[in-house]
């Protein structure tokens, strides 16, 4: 009897060794794969300019996908993080272009305005117990109206210099928005990794009832990390104003969906309490490289809103599976 209960303990820790191992190499395998066909497919995919065509094209969704992943981690959702971006880029440019703000107060302006609006779904979310799927969906389409309010529906053009450096110049020969991605990634990193605060947001996603018997401050730490993620939303915002010339109140549509693609891809768990930002990383150069293959293979943009569609119900679906296995 005890033999066998010895046996059945030995198979469990091995199913949970096997388990850890292949959570933590599956994001690069479809990295891999996608980076071999296309170089087999196009001689062209497999050149220098185009890796660093990949991680300019990345670096909004990066940005996002970064504050996307400690808000799941934490077991939350952000459907708003496009809107969020939109509306913090509309009111960045209505403060240089109409109010004549000096671009790094308006820039400033949009990062509390980014930051502001996430505490704001983050209390309606812990203080009125909206779930967090309805909180930020609702939120996303209120705050892409103010969006257009603020713009009065057109695009805002004539940005300075300043802010089209940081979305299309380089540093030797590295774009500067995949610079603003890795600073974004860092500083999740060190979040996550090295603070109380993060320890916090993985016991929150990991139980939340345990997390608060332990003396953790439940809806403090999560109303922070849609914080961070409208803080996130605002980091891109520039980005893409500096990338478009413009600001639009439409310029974060499908962006929620990308980066939550990204950061599940990645191997953070939709179910809340693991995840890493390093796996985000791999996900958004996935999905990146993906994106730029298909424009490669000259596949039409209707057929690729299709192959993305399909490759998020995947991704969804595995990790479902991951769970499942896992338990």
């Amino acid at each position: 009897m005890d033999l066998n209960m010895n046996q059945h303990e030995k198979a469990q820790v091995k199913k949970k060794s096997m388990m850890h191992y292949i959570n933590k190499i599956s994001p690069v395998i479809p990295l891999l794969i996608l980076i071999v066909y296309m170089a087999i497919a196009n001689r062209e995919f497999f050149t220098l300019s185009n890796f660093l065509n990949i991680s300019k094209q990345s670096s909004v969704m990066g940005i996002l996908a970064i504050g996307q992943t400690m808000v799941i981690i934490a077991a939350g959702i952000d459907l708003a993080v496009g809107s969020v971006m939109a509306l913090t880029g509309c009111i960045t440019a209505v403060a240089i272009i109409n109010w004549g703000v000096n671009p790094v107060a308006a820039v400033l302006i949009g990062i509390v305005c980014g930051v502001i609006t996430g505490s704001l779904i983050g209390l309606i979310i812990t203080k009125i117990k909206v779930q967090d799927f309805i909180a930020t969906l609702g939120a996303l389409t209120a705050i892409q109206g103010f969006a257009l309010l603020t713009s009065g529906g057109l695009p805002i053009s004539g940005l300075p210099q300043g802010l089209l450096v940081i979305g299309n110049g380089n540093i030797a020969k590295i774009p500067i928005s995949f610079l603003v991605f890795v600073g974004v990634a860092l500083l999740g990193w060190v979040i996550l990794k090295h603070t109380t605060f993060g320890r916090n947001v993985y016991a929150l996603g990991g139980n939340r009832e345990a997390a608060w018997v332990s003396g953790i401050n439940v809806n403090l730490t999560k109303t922070l990390v849609y914080a961070f993620s409208g803080f996130c939303a605002s980091i891109a915002s520039i980005v893409m104003l500096g990338r478009l010339n413009s600001a639009n109140a439409l310029m974060g549509d499908g962006m929620e969906l990308l980066s939550i693609s990204a950061v599940v891809l990645g191997g953070t768990s939709l179910f809340g309490g693991a995840g890493a930002i390093g796996g985000t990383i791999i996900g958004v150069i996935t999905m990146g490289t993906l994106s730029n293959g298909l424009n490669f293979l000259d596949i039409s943009a209707f057929w690729q809103k299709v192959i993305l569609g399909l490759v998020i119900i995947t991704v969804v679906a595995l990790d479902t599976f991951r769970r499942r296995v896992s338990k």
